[in-house]
């Protein structure tokens, strides 16, 4: 890949604004469950958010093996003991940011995570007061589930333990981690104050930048509900939570940061992502009400990728034929969408656990802002990543804290070669002239969908063949298959540059 090349002017006017605008993860999630979806499998949709000039890598990292005595490094100082061996896993890396990595490991568990700041104290309180030690935990809190968890709940607990232990350093957080069974919602407050519930198998949780855990999670249910050491009393203490009131403890009333003025969610009680999220689910089109949302909903239908595809495309104001500007750029006015300009990548797992995992277990991933993209599954069984699809570097050394966080100026330059920076290229130009822009992308890109739709069963009761006589040459059939989507996607999205470049750019 040639990483050298000049910005093309369109990319030195977003890179300009991008140098102006403070980094942050906002994210949307939906999840889900097994008995919910149309062919038995748990589904994560997720949306990962950042302002500023942005990439993401995404690449396979094999099993590792560690010497007696290694630690691992916390960002902030402190350590804790390696593992023998830590699982492989592919990984979407977003370089520089602390709180957008996603991970999706062999054993089929895969865990993300939304922003969800609450009213918590300070880091430096908390660190005066012992809440926060060894400087707390934060990035590395998903890779260790990544490395060590076979499955979800054993994900959550892993979690639980490291907040427990050094404390959580952000504001606050919710993780989805989940496997082919079963999906969880953690939801953590700066500090050692968490709590996470089991997804029910039949509901569908859609995740904004809030919390959204609240009175329906029973802290005696230890087989859906799992929570930290005193968080009620520690609650209560706060003067966050009344017992006398009657009311049944709840997470997100306790923790959440309260509303600004005026806002949406002070008008109505709830979050406009949620809101918006929801009726897509369940069919029913709400006039909102004051009040809390549910924290699941039973869907409409079966759900499918597809499904969930709709909902993290989804923009919810701005889609009039009237608008001749981008959607995107009602965020702030509307606080509504779900799909933003500043989205790096989409990524549904599709988790089936009646057939074996490197084949059950998928993840469609549309680079860049889904509503221009195209969903292409990297299938758990794959070997490597197309390269096209990462910046090259020692795999030991992008795995460090120094690189991932010091990452080369020079590979965060626009670069023609480069899959993100290929897919951006046709977001940005879509953004000209929106309305007509995305008829052409959406023709192209459903059509390019509808097929691999079409072949997927093919394709994995080849794979399926193959793998009871040659487990290697199973995982070589779904690389070979997964590269040659990429190949095609990319292609088309060249082609489609150069059709939306001269149609609206030449205007």
């Amino acid at each position: 890949m040639n990483h050298n090349k000049t910005i093309p002017g369109i990319f030195v006017l977003i890179a300009l604004v991008a140098a102006t605008s403070l980094v942050y993860a906002d994210c949307f999630a939906v999840v889900v469950g097994k008995k919910a979806s149309a062919d038995g499998s748990v589904i994560v949709g997720h949306n990962e958010q950042n302002s500023g000039r942005m990439i993401a890598n995404y690449r396979y990292v094999p099993r590792m093996k560690h010497e007696p005595g290694a630690v691992v490094k916390l960002r902030r100082g402190g350590t804790l003991p390696q593992v023998a061996e830590t699982n492989a896993f592919l990984w979407q890396e977003v370089p520089n940011c602390e709180w957008s990595d996603s991970y999706f490991n062999e054993h089929g568990v895969t865990i993300c995570s939304d922003r969800c700041s609450t009213r918590e104290d300070s880091w430096e309180e908390l660190v005066k007061r012992g809440d926060v030690e060894g400087g707390g935990i934060g990035y590395m809190l998903r890779r260790l589930v990544a490395q060590r968890a076979k499955t979800a709940r054993e994900g959550v607990e892993i979690a639980g333990e490291l907040i427990n232990k050094f404390g959580y350093w952000d504001s606050g957080r919710s993780y989805v981690i989940a496997d082919p069974n079963e999906a969880w919602v953690l939801a953590i407050a700066r500090g050692k104050h968490w709590i996470a519930q089991r997804v029910p198998d039949d509901a569908v949780v859609c995740i904004p930048n809030i919390h959204v855990i609240g009175p329906e999670a029973d802290l005696s249910d230890n087989k859906n509900v799992i929570a930290s050491p005193g968080l009620v009393e520690y609650a209560t203490k706060r003067g966050w939570y009344d017992p006398k009131s009657g009311k049944p403890f709840s997470f997100m009333d306790a923790f959440n940061l309260p509303p600004e003025k005026n806002s949406y969610r002070e008008k109505n009680g709830h979050d406009p992502r949620q809101f918006g999220g929801q009726p897509t689910v369940d069919g029913v089109f709400r006039v909102p009400e004051k009040g809390p949302l549910p924290f699941s909903v039973k869907p409409a239908h079966k759900m499918e990728v597809a499904d969930v595809a709709k909902i993290l495309r989804s923009h919810v104001r701005g889609q009039l034929p009237s608008d001749k500007g981008a959607p995107h750029l009602l965020d702030v006015e509307t606080g509504m969408n779900i799909c933003t300009k500043t989205t790096q990548a989409a990524q549904i797992f599709q988790l089936r656990s009646n057939m074996p995992k490197e084949i059950g277990c998928v993840a469609w991933r549309a680079t860049t802002a889904p509503c221009t993209g195209v969903l292409i599954p990297f299938y758990l069984g794959i070997t490597e990543t197309p390269e096209d699809f990462y910046k090259p570097c020692d795999i030991k050394k992008a795995l460090s804290l120094d690189y991932h966080f010091n990452y080369p100026e020079e590979k965060l330059v626009f670069d023609s070669d480069f899959a993100f920076d290929i897919f951006n290229e046709t977001e940005n130009l879509a953004e000209r002239n929106y309305a007509e822009a995305i008829k052409i992308i959406r023709e192209a890109w459903d059509k390019f969908e509808k097929q691999e739709f079409e072949m997927q069963s093919r394709i994995e009761n080849g794979a399926l063949t193959l793998y009871k006589k040659d487990k290697d040459k199973a995982r070589q059939h779904l690389t070979e298959y997964t590269h040659k989507l990429t190949r095609l996607a990319v292609s088309k999205a060249k082609e489609l540059n150069i059709k939306l470049k001269t149609k609206f750019w030449a205007e």
